[in-house]
Parts: C-alpha cells; sequence; structure tokens
C-alpha cells in the first residue's frame, strides 16, 4: 500500500502569511506530468443545505473526510498528489447580519447557541453531573487554551477576549467557551505518494505521513439527534478507528508526551466528549487535573486562534504538520474534527515518517 505523505502546507490568516510555497510545488508536480486532484472545503457562502459538489466538503468534519478520501486514494494508486483547499473571508467578506442569517443552520427559530445548549444538558443528564461542574469545566478547559495560546510567539497571541465575553450567553457557557469565527483564512494541504515527494526532492525526514483517519457518522443532525449526538459513541468509533489504522495506542503516546494534539473546541462539550471517548480521562472527575498537565490544542483553539466555519480541522492539520516537523520530541499528532452539531466525528493521525 502507497504511502500518503504530507509534503506541503500552507495557509494565511488575516493577511498574514502567503499560499505561494504550496502552490509553487502543486504546479512543479503537474508540470512534471503527476495526476494531481483538488478537494475543497466549502466557505460559509455555500449554503449549509445546498446539493454538495463533487470533491466538495462541508461541517467541521469536512476537511477530516477529505483527509480521509486523499489517504485512500493515494494508497489505492488511484492518484499521485491531492490539495485539500479551503478559503474563507468571514471578517471581511460578509456584513454582520449576512454571516448571520448563514450561520443559522436549524433556522432562525433554534440558534446554535440554544442547539449548544441543549446538546450540553444532555450530556449533563447522561454523565451525572452538574450544571455547576459543567460551567467550572468550561473554565478549565479555557484556562488550558489560553495558557497555550499565550505560550505562541505570533503579535496575536496577547490579545484576549474582551471583558463582555466572559459573561454567560446560555445558562451553560460564556462567549469565550464557544469558537469565534472572525477570521480571513486560506489554506493549502498538498498530499503526495513517494514518487510525489520524490519529485519535489522532498526527503522523507521532511515528511509527515497521515496514518489515519477515523470516521464516525449519525444519520442526521440538529433537535431531532441531540440524545444520540450525546451519547458519542460515534465520536469513540471514530477514534478507535484512527488508532487500529495506524496501530497504536494514541492516548498512551499523548500521555507520555510523544504526541501532540488538537482537540476541536467549538463549544465546551465537544473538547470534553473527545477527551471521555479517547480514554485520555475516565470520568468528568479526572478533567481538571488533566487539563492542569496537558495542552490539548497547539493552537490554542478556535475560542482564541478563531474559528473559519468549514476549516477549522484544515488549519489545524496545516499547523500539525508544521509543528511535528519542527518538534524534536513528538511523533504523533491526532486533529479532531466535529460536523454540525455534532453528527459527523473524524480523527487523523499524523506521524514522522520512519
Amino acid at each position: 500500500m502507497t504511502q500518503a505523505l504530507i509534503i506541503a502546507s500552507a495557509k494565511t490568516v488575516d493577511n498574514h502569511g502567503s499560499l505561494q510555497h504550496c502552490l509553487t510545488q502543486e504546479a512543479t508536480l503537474k508540470q512534471q506530468g503527476l495526476r494531481i486532484t483538488e478537494l475543497v472545503i466549502d466557505p460559509l457562502s455555500t449554503p449549509w443545505h445546498s446539493k454538495l459538489l463533487p470533491n466538495h466538503y462541508r461541517s467541521g468534519c469536512g476537511p477530516i473526510e477529505a483527509l480521509a478520501d486523499a489517504k485512500l486514494l493515494i494508497n489505492s494508486g488511484a492518484t499521485d498528489a491531492i490539495v485539500i483547499s479551503g478559503a474563507d473571508n468571514l471578517r471581511s467578506g460578509y456584513d454582520r447580519q449576512q454571516r448571520l442569517d448563514l450561520m443559522a443552520v436549524y433556522g432562525n427559530d433554534y440558534p446554535l447557541t440554544q442547539a449548544y445548549n441543549e446538546l450540553a444538558e444532555q450530556f449533563i443528564l447522561r454523565h451525572n453531573s452538574s450544571p455547576e461542574q459543567f460551567r467550572q469545566l468550561a473554565d478549565d478547559l479555557f484556562e488550558n487554551y489560553k495558557r497555550r495560546y499565550q505560550s505562541l510567539t505570533t503579535e496575536l497571541s496577547t490579545q484576549l477576549p474582551d471583558e463582555r465575553w466572559y459573561n454567560l450567553i446560555t445558562p451553560l457557557f460564556r462567549g469565550v467557551d464557544c469558537a469565534n469565527p472572525l477570521i480571513d483564512f486560506s489554506g493549502r494541504l498538498l498530499i503526495g505518494n513517494p514518487a510525489a515527494a520524490k519529485a519535489l526532492n522532498i526527503s522523507p525526514q521532511d515528511s509527515i505521513e497521515v496514518a489515519a483517519a477515523g470516521l464516525g457518522c449519525l444519520p442526521g443532525d440538529g433537535k431531532d439527534y441531540i440524545e444520540q449526538i450525546a451519547s458519542y459513541d460515534h465520536l469513540e468509533k471514530a477514534y478507535q478507528s484512527a488508532c487500529q489504522q495506524a496501530g497504536i495506542d494514541f492516548a498512551q503516546q499523548f500521555r507520555d508526551g510523544h504526541a501532540l494534539l488538537e482537540v476541536y473546541t467549538c463549544y465546551p462539550v465537544v473538547p470534553i466528549a473527545f477527551l471521555l471517548a479517547s480514554g485520555l480521562v475516565d470520568n468528568l472527575a479526572q478533567l481538571p487535573a488533566f487539563l492542569e498537565q496537558h495542552l490539548i490544542t497547539i493552537t490554542g483553539g478556535m475560542n482564541l486562534a478563531k474559528g473559519p466555519w468549514n476549516n477549522p480541522a484544515l488549519n489545524n492539520l496545516i499547523e500539525m504538520h508544521q509543528q511535528l516537523l519542527a518538534s524534536a520530541n513528538c511523533q504523533l499528532g491526532a486533529v479532531h474534527g466535529n460536523g454540525g452539531l455534532g453528527y459527523k466525528q473524524g480523527v487523523a493521525i499524523l506521524k514522522k515518517v520512519e
């Protein structure tokens, strides 16, 4: 089976950065006659309920789905290279009302904040928890994101939300506990077989293998599926599938300090569910101590590093690729994706080439 290798990645955020390196590598592959296919992450401007075009992906799990398809196509020899691309000018490309209207994916009578709160209520019931414990865990999560965010050396790393965002916006979470979408983002991830890497003079040590992309999906999303979503059995399935594909116990590797992690942090119940489903913690009572000891994002999360609608997992795959290449200690990285209210779950595992 042919390896699927990430051989280049690039992104821009609010006009910082450049895609040129990735575009140049793609052009070189085409000039050399290698087969290359593009998979596209839809922007917010593509209506949520519109027909999905071939080679297009939608939802926060979309980039992990695209990665799974890319891995399959390259492993099978159907193509030499895949580029996963996504772009969304959420800050500058929409006025406020346009953005709100397009984000009302369950209708104006059922806003996302209400959906999030009802899902959290169902999750609390399933785990014999309480609103007080949940709100404390949400704060513990935010402090974990903040520690990572403030450790970054970018000029944005010291910019924290205004005080008003620390107020409750629903009975169960504050503004800072949810994804902040106000960002202009574009990104490209170039994945190829060993022949593509060789054509670009990229050594194995400068490549990262797509070791796994596990997926779990329910038959529907939204209010009618909250009870099924809150079980997160499909998240556990996605995680276990990823570990089986990669032939590793990721949780043990992460606890031992040999792996990086980017949990999807769109609202608190999602990262909490991931930590439980992955076995990183056994119960809610273990979460505070775990979050004190381990950073669960490499970016600072979607709350602070921003969440570009369908593209956060693409941003996180790009970051994971680059941080694994730069890391002296970590051989593995996992990236989590959450689609819609949570009906789609994906877990990608990347690893350094041995």
